[in-house]
Order: C-alpha cells, then structure tokens, then sequence
C-alpha cells in the first residue's frame, strides 16, 4: 500500500494511526503543496491529502480522505478492530471522529499555523518553511480574528475529551475505536504550542500512548 501525505498534516497523521494499528506494511510518498492537486484530482476528485493507494487486486484504486481509508482498512483487515462491538457506542465514536475532523482538527489547524507565523517561527525559520506557513494561512484564512475563535473551541473541546479519558483509557466503550486515533492525531500539533503543553499534560499523555500502541513515531514536541 502507498500513502500519499504532507509529512506534517495531522490528518495524515490520522492515517498513519490506522495503518500502524492495523500492523499493515505500507510506503509513503511525501506530496509538495500546490502542485499536488496535479497528481490526487485525477485519483480521488479531491484535492486534499491523504490518499491511500492499496496497489492490490480486487481493491479500490485509490481511497481519498482520512475517515474513508479507516472504513476501508476496517473492511479490507478488521483485527485489531477500530469499531467497537455495540452498535450505539460505535455510532458515538463515529460522531466524536467526525467532531474531531471538522471541528477540532480545523481549529488546532489554525492555532498551530497562527503559532508558526509568530513565536512559532524559530523552529524552521527556513524560507520554504515560512513560504509554506504563510500560503496555509492565505489558503484557509487563518487571521487574528479567526484564531481567537479557534483557540475558543479548542478550550471547550479540549474539557470534553478530559471528562472523557478521565472516566475510561478511551473516549468511547471499553477498547481503542476511530474517536481516539481522530483525537491522537488531530491534536498533536498543539504538542509544539507551550502553552497546551503546560495546561494539558493528560492530553499529551495520551497522545504518547497511541502512538505507542499503533507504532507510529511520535509527533513533533514530544520525541
């Protein structure tokens, strides 16, 4: 199987999650952005990373987006299993992964390149680095305003997911399912971000964790 990814989307990530879970040997193929619509359009009719091409016989040719390749890895390799046995939790999880995606995972997306752009900035100062930086913040308008409301439902986010690993190891039933990987991946990059560091230890904690159990080296800010 071939993943194609930027290195440093968290969405990826996600994928990646999945893959080691599922101890599925795969390759990877790091896309430059922008030009990598060139090459995913054709594939998938999307533009967004990442894409998994399972290069098997009687296989889909290519599977676009993240929740996507979880439902075919579950089809395709279902032990260890990401859904869970109770068909209402598993509604739940999806409906947490699916939050993640949409809410979560954006708004990390926006606190983290707002975060880059400005104190940020010395961790790869390099001009292809700042280059990249400021075409994400024009492409998803990432401005002043626009993070303050992130970093709000991050806030509120963020003590959902403390009440839930508080009560259980997972955020849904009694074993690891899609909610937990969505929530391990999206929310690593916060892990370079200081101040998430210092006001969510447990978060991080259970980040470590997951990667751990699926095989997956650790995000950037906790290697």
């Amino acid at each position: 199987m071939l993943l194609l990814q930027f290195s440093t989307s968290h969405y990826c990530r996600k994928a990646r999650l999945a893959l080691g879970y599922k101890q599925i040997d795969y390759d990877v193929q790091n896309l430059t952005p922008g030009i990598h619509t060139l090459k995913l359009k054709p594939l998938t009719g999307l533009t967004t990373v990442p894409v998994l091409l399972p290069q098997l016989k009687q296989q889909p040719s290519a599977i676009g987006d993240s929740t996507e390749i979880f439902k075919f890895l579950e089809t395709y390799q279902p032990s260890p299993p990401l859904l869970l046995p109770d068909v209402k939790q598993q509604n739940e999880a999806w409906m947490l992964e699916d939050w993640l995606d949409e809410s979560m995972g954006t708004a990390t997306r926006f606190v983290y390149y707002d975060f880059r752009a400005k104190e940020g900035k010395q961790i790869d100062p390099s001009l292809f680095s700042q280059l990249v930086i400021q075409v994400v913040r024009r492409q998803y308008g990432i401005n002043t305003a626009a993070v303050h409301l992130a970093a709000q439902r991050l806030q509120r986010g963020l003590e959902v997911l403390r009440y839930r690993w508080s009560e259980s190891a997972y955020l849904v039933g009694e074993s690891l399912s899609v909610a937990d990987l969505a929530a391990a991946a999206l929310l690593s990059p916060l892990a370079l971000i200081p101040q998430y560091r210092q006001e969510y230890p447990w978060l991080f904690e259970r980040i470590v964790q997951i990667h751990h159990l699926c095989g997956e080296p650790l995000p950037p800010g906790l290697r």
